[in-house]
């Protein structure tokens, strides 16, 4: 109670003489600016724009001048002017047509994504596109097409410039209050139009040399994963690591829904972890098992050079997908720390990531992957922090370190996402913790090592070891998702929370983690709120 009077008291003293945590939270306050954007019902003009620059400039003149125990009001206010800009900015950088009205006819496009609709057919998404009868100012930068009828005639593969007779509409709006904006994700992702054919899909043009090259590479190594590991474990192999999903099928997505681990099949933080994790641990031990090259050689910055260039070239591999984006960015963080003989994991690392996503593509703030990979992330930091020096104050057996750091940090992240799966996804699966402890190491001891093993040894026709590895760990997760979702009562359904659910959820756990004292223990306030008007809430 002390410490609360003091900040209640002299809030500025209390601010300055914590500067020292401070740091974590200007993401946070550019999240803010970020969410209040998003948040306005009406498109602002170019005088609120002016407004959030001089804010902005009056913040940094503030800080520069001002006096020092004032230096985390004015960083917050600017980091909220910065949050504003950067939403407004990005929404006009990605601004494209809309289509306005129901359309039929020809649709011309080139191919720059396949993968499978919910009602597991085969989906095309096409840029350069041409529609009969609608001027180019006004056509779509991107369509989006299910293919009903029978892919008989070509295959498709990115490039590959296609035409085809359907029917396009405008992104459909949220089927519920509250529910899920299809219409904002489609504009950011520059998509203007979504609908099918049952026409013929014919083939126009080839991809031309050099163009899309990352995408058909991404397509003929996962065809290559596939004509090795027969079924749907080649399937989910090949999505993980290339991620392409064209081939999985919707029942085998269902199961991974069911049993909270679809999150396996995305190119998010967990993959590119383990990737660059297993490269950085395979040349580092590598060199140190050499020993006039251990002696002259950093072998820990040379090994972090490394997994970030594989990190960079996996990046590329999967599309530049947003999620893999993100996951990057952390990486390349954490990767940048080592260089620079900086702690690697830290609340700071996780703050300059979530910075740079921020104002990079500050619409990632209302997606689940930004929002569950960062809780899971921040909590497991926090959460080992505190346990490791109970552990080691408890001495236990060393053989048992790896068996309780798996359970733990899968009791952590699994309890840290759980509200943000919930309330994207309006369904909380009973036994996800339970699937995950069971395949996510499969991850990091089996499928990544094994993909890294096979690319490694494919030159040379040596790749079947580490394809058998990726086989096995495929159908064990796929094993283990469609035995858990098996379950009676494995999905529990959940309405849509209110506007200010997350938030205040939000808030309220970045305090309890970010503030230091007992003063932490306020976070738990809106997070009971959050709680509270969520169970209030009753479905349309």
């Amino acid at each position: 109670m002390r410490v609360l009077g003091r900040l209640l008291a002299h809030p500025l003293q209390a601010l300055a003489e914590a500067r020292g945590i401070l740091f974590p939270w200007a993401p946070v306050f550019i999240a803010c600016g970020a969410g209040w954007w998003f948040a306005l019902p009406w498109e602002p003009g170019i005088a609120f724009y002016l407004g959030a620059a001089a804010v902005l400039g009056l913040s940094a003149l503030g800080w520069r001048l001002g006096p020092e125990l004032a230096h985390p009001f004015w960083v917050a206010l600017g980091c909220l002017a910065l949050g504003v800009l950067a939403a407004g900015g990005r929404a006009h950088l990605q601004a494209a047509p809309i289509l306005g009205f129901r359309y039929y006819g020809p649709i011309e496009g080139r191919i720059v994504e396949i993968d499978r609709s919910q009602a597991d057919l085969i989906r095309l998404t096409l840029d350069r596109v041409v529609l009969e009868r609608v001027a180019p100012g006004r056509t779509p930068a991107r369509v989006r097409i299910s293919l009903h009828h029978p892919v008989a005639y070509i295959r498709p593969e990115p490039g590959l410039t296609v035409i085809t007779t359907g029917h396009l509409a405008a992104p459909p709006p949220p089927s519920e209050p509250n529910g899920f904006d299809f219409p904002r994700m489609a504009f950011f992702e520059r998509l203007g139009a979504v609908g099918y054919t049952r026409a013929p899909l014919l083939a126009l043009e080839p991809p031309a040399p050099g163009e899309q090259r990352i995408n058909r590479l991404r397509a003929s190594l996962s065809a290559a994963i596939q004509s090795r590991i027969p079924g749907q474990p080649g399937a989910f192999a090949a999505g993980a690591v290339t991620g392409d999903r064209s081939a999985i099928t919707q029942a085998t997505v269902e199961d991974l829904r069911a049993s909270n681990l679809s999150h396996l099949l995305a190119i998010s933080g967990m993959n590119m972890a383990f990737l660059t994790g297993f490269v950085f641990a395979a040349l580092r031990y590598g060199l140190a098992l050499i020993p006039p090259l251990a002696l002259r050689l950093p072998g820990k910055k040379l090994a972090a050079q490394l997994a970030l260039a594989v990190a960079a070239f996996y990046l590329a591999l999967s599309g530049f997908n947003v999620a893999t984006e993100r996951a990057f960015v952390m990486v390349a963080v954490m990767l940048g720390a080592v260089l620079f003989d900086r702690r690697a994991l830290s609340l700071r690392s996780v703050a300059i990531s979530a910075t740079i996503l921020l104002l990079l593509q500050p619409e990632s703030l209302l997606s689940p992957g930004f929002q569950m990979s960062f809780a899971a992330t921040v909590a497991l930091i926090a959460g080992f922090g505190m346990v490791e020096r109970r552990v080691l104050r408890e001495q236990l057996p060393r053989w048992t370190l790896p068996l309780f750091t798996a359970l733990l940090s899968t009791l952590i992240a699994g309890f840290a996402t759980a509200p943000y799966g919930a309330a994207h996804f309006n369904r909380y699966t009973d036994y996800g913790l339970l699937a995950n402890l069971l395949t996510v190491p499969t991850m990091g001891l089996l499928i990544m090592p094994g993909a890294v093993i096979a690319a490694l040894l494919a030159p040379l026709g040596l790749a079947a070891p580490g394809l058998w590895l990726m086989e096995l760990g495929a159908r064990w997760i796929l094993g283990v998702a469609q035995w858990i979702a098996g379950w009676e009562g494995a999905v529990t359904g959940l309405p849509t929370p209110g506007p200010w659910v997350l938030p205040l959820l939000t808030l309220g756990a970045l305090w309890v983690v970010l503030w230091r004292g007992p003063v932490r223990l306020l976070g738990l306030g809106p997070m009971v709120v959050a709680f509270g008007l969520w169970a209030t809430v009753q479905r349309p």
